[in-house]
């Protein structure tokens, strides 16, 4: 067919996942367009239909059918601001050889969409040393939750740690701040969730999810701090478990039972943090490390008289 390329795999992309090549070789071609061409077998490995998490193994024939429109429909990249890449860099907590880790504030995203120009993925080239690849993601936190977000320095240690991530190898802490008190000082919540637009909800039809919890301090009966640790990784676990057991996140106005409340001495944002991540099982030289406290949950510490020692 006039057009159709067939491309082997170089042995730099040994182990690339299937849309990450095309990004990499076809930037112009929107990841809607890229599923429908997988969909309909126009894109093919080895002449055989792959999905777009498909890993590449060095010295395969991937089928790319005609993409000169993706590719002259292609925006010239607008040039990092100087203001955007001092923003970046002010966020990292942690660098060594291998990874990055920042403390991301509530309120940005850590990838584009629809209607999101501005994100933490479009602002990692600032953190790139000459010389070196361009830091990777390798897992993502909410838009409105704040923390720990790492990054690999390379590909190398992105597929490390994605491995690790997907196979709970990383253990991560949370703090949230709930309406209401479990009865319970601590335990765990241990409730399948299922996926529907854009909630998770409780459901017998849904995959296994179980998270741990511990009760830190609380205001009465009326507000309560919880250490959060996600034991599986669902779409919103933690915000959807505590909503289950009575105790929504402050600030959700996803999973709030129905309609969020606002509480006028309390600020408008999330107060979930993502607080601190062991590396250690994969890094056994790196510390553990700690997201500060954004500022609305100080505030709301001291207006509530919640301690909590970071």
């Amino acid at each position: 067919m006039p057009g159709v390329e067939i491309v082997k795999v170089k042995e730099t992309d040994d182990g690339m996942r299937l849309n990450r090549w095309f990004l990499k070789y076809y930037p112009g071609l929107s990841l809607g367009r890229l599923q429908k061409l997988l969909r309909t077998k126009q894109i093919k490995v080895d002449g055989k239909k792959a999905e777009a998490s498909f890993k590449l193994v060095a010295g395969q024939e991937v089928r790319v059918p005609p993409l000169q429109e993706e590719k002259s429909a292609l925006p010239e990249k607008a040039a990092l601001s100087a203001r955007d890449a001092d923003f970046i860099r002010s966020l990292v907590i942690y660098e060594d050889k291998n990874i990055i880790i920042l403390n991301k504030p509530a309120g940005i995203a850590v990838q584009g969409g629809t209607n999101t120009d501005r994100h933490i993925d479009g602002m990692l080239s600032a953190l790139k040393s000459a010389g070196e690849e361009t830091p990777k993601l390798v897992h993502r936190i909410d838009k409105e939750t704040s923390g720990i977000l790492v990054l690999a320095r390379d590909r190398k240690n992105a597929e490390l740690l994605t491995k690790a991530f997907r196979e709970r190898d990383l253990h991560k802490t949370y703090l949230a701040l709930v309406r209401g008190c479990p009865p319970r000082a601590e335990g765990e919540i241990n409730a399948p969730l299922l996926k529907t637009g854009e909630k998770s909800v409780v459901s017998r039809d849904g995959k296994k999810a179980l998270t741990r919890y511990r009760v830190l301090d609380s205001a009465g009966k009326k507000f309560a701090l919880l250490e959060a640790c996600p034991l599986t990784g669902r779409t919103h676990q933690i915000r959807a478990h505590l909503e289950h057991i009575g105790c929504p996140i402050i600030g959700d106005g996803k999973y709030f039972g129905g309609t969020r409340e606002r509480f006028s001495q309390l600020s408008n944002k999330l107060y979930l943090h993502a607080y601190k991540i062991d590396l250690s099982e994969i890094y056994n030289k790196i510390p553990e490390a700690r997201a500060a406290l954004p500022e609305h949950f100080k505030q709301a510490f001291d207006y509530l008289g919640i301690k909590f020692k970071e």
